[in-house]
């Protein structure tokens, strides 16, 4: 599996907290904050759940 990098670029103000939560069990805290995690299927859910808020990369 490859890894992803995400990077938050949409605040998770006003956001349901079931989408706050996702953005902190993926380890986003702030604004243009960037993670990298593997590509697994429970992080790739996880990301569809609040890509309006995400910039997510693909890393080889």
């Amino acid at each position: 599996m490859g890894k992803v990098k995400i990077k938050q670029i949409k605040s998770k103000i006003k956001q349901p907290a079931r989408q706050k939560k996702t953005l902190t069990a993926l380890g986003l805290r702030k604004m243009h904050q960037v993670v990298e995690h593997e590509a697994t299927p429970q992080i790739m859910g996880m990301i569809a759940k609040v890509q309006h808020l995400l910039s997510v990369e693909e890393i080889k």
